[in-house]
């Protein structure tokens, strides 16, 4: 199972919009704990320490040790609003896990080898990362942090998709069971597209004006009988 990770949070009774702004501007962040077959729970969080937290990639798809006032509660992060630009977290959602039920939650895309591969050995290909992160589903103890997708035996114009992913033991992809159109693609390895160079206009078949030879002048009147 991977590493715990811990969060410490305090119950809350004071809610709305009111209440909300004040715990914001006391350093705090409100969020609600829901799930597992129990009553919803409002709690705060100290906001630099759930910042600091907030900047690794664990915190969004590991399960995560959540102290309410000393009960700890196995959560996963379901939602998380931030301020249109301010460092600011405003909300966050916390889902309570089971442990003899199964969940589905986001798991990062790690690549590896990718230079050793004849593929990242050759010039004018280009190695694309179709997907960054993929659902899974598992019970709590096999949720894995990331995935690792070794690339060492990729070769040029090969396409690596879902299914071909080596997933951890007791881990499933949730959207192979709709059909094979939906065994997206992972990763490409293309050629680079080359743009062809403008072709040169042709030349002008016309003849150039100051070869152009000039209309006839209009024949003289004939001269008058007397």
């Amino acid at each position: 199972m991977a590493t715990n990770h811990n969060i410490t949070a305090t119950g809350r009774k004071d809610e709305g919009k009111g209440a909300s702004r004040r715990l914001r501007r006391s350093g705090h962040v409100p969020a609600i704990v829901y799930g597992a077959h129990q009553e919803p729970q409002s709690v705060q969080v100290e906001h630099n320490h759930l910042w600091i937290a907030s900047q690794n990639e664990w915190f969004y798809s590991a399960i995560l040790d959540l102290n309410v006032d000393g009960k700890v509660q196995k959560v996963l992060l379901r939602d998380m609003q931030r301020h249109p630009f301010k460092q600011q977290i405003l909300h966050l959602d916390f889902l309570r896990v089971s442990e003899n039920e199964a969940l589905r939650a986001k798991v990062p895309l790690h690549f590896v080898n990718q230079e050793k591969s004849p593929a990242g050995k050759t010039a004018g290909i280009v190695v694309t990362h179709e997907l960054n992160e993929v659902e899974v589903s598992c019970l709590p103890k096999d949720l894995p942090e990331f995935i690792e997708i070794d690339l060492s035996t990729l070769n040029v114009g090969d396409i690596v998709h879902l299914s071909q992913i080596a997933l951890p033991a007791g881990v499933s992809l949730p959207a192979l069971a709709h059909g094979k159109e939906h065994d997206l693609a992972v990763v490409i390895a293309k050629h680079a597209r080359v743009e062809a160079e403008p072709e040169a206009a042709p030349e002008s078949a016309e003849v150039p004006a100051a070869k152009v030879a000039k209309p006839d002048a209009a024949p003289a009147a004939a001269p008058k009988k007397k």
